[in-house]
Order: C-alpha cells, then structure tokens, then sequence
C-alpha cells in the first residue's frame, strides 16, 4: 500500500512541473518530494516521470496513473480538511495575494475583524499587480483579475473590474469635456501599460443603451501600475482611466471628477482564488468565507462598480 505522502508528492509535483513547485505547495524540501516520487516508481516498477534540465515530463504511465489516483486523493485530503475545520479553531499562515491599491484600502481594513475572530491565524500578504502563478507560489489565496486558472485552482466572482474616465478639476478647468470616448483623443491623458505584454492598453468602453466605442488616448505619460495611474490623474497631468476601487475616494472628496458618466469598461470579474474546495484547510476556508460575506454584507461590489453613486 503506497503512503499518502508519496500518493501526493507525485500528483502535486505532476500539477505544478517541478519537484520545487510542489514542495512549495507541500510545505516540504525538493529533495523529499523528489525521493518520494522516486519511492512510489520503485515500487510501482514504472517510470511516472521523464525529467530533464526543463522540469518534469510525464511518462504514459505517469498519465494513466495521474487519472486513476487524483480523485481518490482529493476525496482523502478532503475529508481529512472537513475533519480538521470542524475539530478546532483555523491556524497556521495563511499566504495572500492582491495588488496593492486594492488590497491596502478595501482588504486590509477586513483584517482586524478576521483576526479577532481567528487569532491562530497569521496573514502573510504579498502586494504585487502582476498576475502570479499562486501554486508555484505557495499561495493560499489571492484577489484580482486576470489570473490563469491552474489545475487544482478555483476562482469566487467577487465583483466586476470597471474602468472610468476620471480628471483633476484644475486639469478640467477652461476645457471642453468629450461627449463620447472618442472625444478623449483631443485631451492629455495618462495610460497604463499591460503587465502583462507591455503594450498600451486601449480599453473598449460602453454606455447604458449597449453601445460600444475605442477610448483612444493622447499619452502625455506611460505607466505600468494603476496606482501611479490614479496618482499621475490626480496631479491633473490629464484625463486618466481609473479603476473605480481606485477613483472612489478622490470622487467622493472633489480631488477628482468623473467624465462620460454613461460610459465604463468592463475588464472583467474582481475574483477570490484559491485552492479546489475539497482540499481547503481550515484557514484558508476561514479567510475565502470571512472575505465572501464581507463583500455581501458591506455592498462591496456595488460600491465599486462604475454605476455606484460618485461625484
């Protein structure tokens, strides 16, 4: 009867590629995963995987011995999850993952009240914008968008991701507002370039009858975080495209003004991931159920979303 330990060791290091990945996940060193693995071939007589200066291959064998134990194991590690969320309080640290602007002014704040209903819990946030990969990782949660979805990996729609187009008063002062998006191109404006390939987004907007239209920029300055996004507009350098988690606050207190109140961009779902339910522990449980409910009860999608009341 082959040990669990081995059982895992093979199916996390064939979802992540690599011995490292997996250990991450497993909280174990390379070394042990990969005498784990290399224990299980020895005793199932077969060779599971082909490795190389690349990472890890699966074999034939290694393939047909994936399908056939990879339920099973998630079926064992979730009970054996269930078990311990119901036999005692969560703990341990929980790794996180959100962009900074976001993460700092609507995520940190939730933290006093998980904390003092968690205490055995210890968050260990990483603030990045970039999309990451949160099994190679060792994350056990993250909130944006724009992430792939790995195996083994789930994703709770917490809101939508809107675009607004946003200015300074004193940018706007003497200047004939656009009537459409198309409008932007004779103002300054500060865009955002992807992080993910570089290139200068220029973002599709929509009004409330359906209708769709390019909202070409006249870059004045280029940038590649949408905190400087939101900074940059704000020292009225012109016209910028401003998630709305980002413009809320300077709306509500006049530092900025919102153009095309009609229009938006939809860039798709706000989401909490994390791992496959059947294998949550505790903590992460706690954190992906405090963080749900928190969202509905405090409006949280509707607050961020380009139709919520701003000035």
């Amino acid at each position: 009867m082959e040990t669990l330990a081995n059982l895992e060791s093979f199916v996390r290091s064939a979802e992540t590629g690599s011995f490292s990945s997996a250990a991450r996940r497993l909280a174990l060193t390379p070394a042990a995963v990969s005498r784990n693995v290399a224990q299980l071939e020895r005793n199932l007589g077969v060779r599971l995987f082909q490795r190389s200066t690349r990472g890890l291959t699966l074999s034939e064998a290694g393939e047909r011995f994936l399908q056939s134990v990879q339920g099973g194991l998630d079926s064992i590690q979730g009970a054996i999850a269930d078990i311990t969320v119901n036999a005692g309080q969560p703990a341990g640290v929980l790794r996180l993952s959100a962009a900074p602007g976001f993460g700092m002014d609507y995520l940190l704040p939730l933290m006093p009240g998980f904390l003092e209903k968690y205490p055995a819990v210890v968050p260990d946030w990483f603030f990045d914008n970039r999309p990451l990969d949160l099994i190679a990782g060792g994350f056990d949660a993250a909130v944006g968008g724009g992430f792939e979805l790995p195996p083994g990996m789930v994703a709770r729609e917490l809101g939508r991701i809107h675009l607004i187009a946003v200015a300074s008063p004193g940018f706007l002062r003497g200047k004939r507002r656009p009537k459409d998006p198309g409008g932007l191109a004779d103002l300054a404006g500060v865009a955002l370039r992807s992080p993910l390939h570089s290139r200068v987004r220029t973002p599709v907007m929509r009004n409330g009858a359906g209708r769709e239209m390019a909202a070409t920029q006249k870059p004045v300055m280029v940038v590649n975080d949408p905190d400087a996004l939101c900074r940059a507009t704000l020292l009225g350098l012109g016209v910028g495209l401003v998630a709305v988690p980002h413009a809320a606050p300077h709306l509500h207190s006049g530092a900025l003004e919102r153009l095309l109140p009609d229009w938006h961009c939809d860039l798709g779902p706000l989401s909490l991931y994390f791992a496959s339910q059947k294998l949550l522990p505790g903590k992460t449980r706690a954190f992906v159920d405090f963080v749900t409910a928190a969202f509905r009860e405090q409006k949280l999608a509707q607050r961020l979303s380009a139709g919520s009341r701003t000035r």
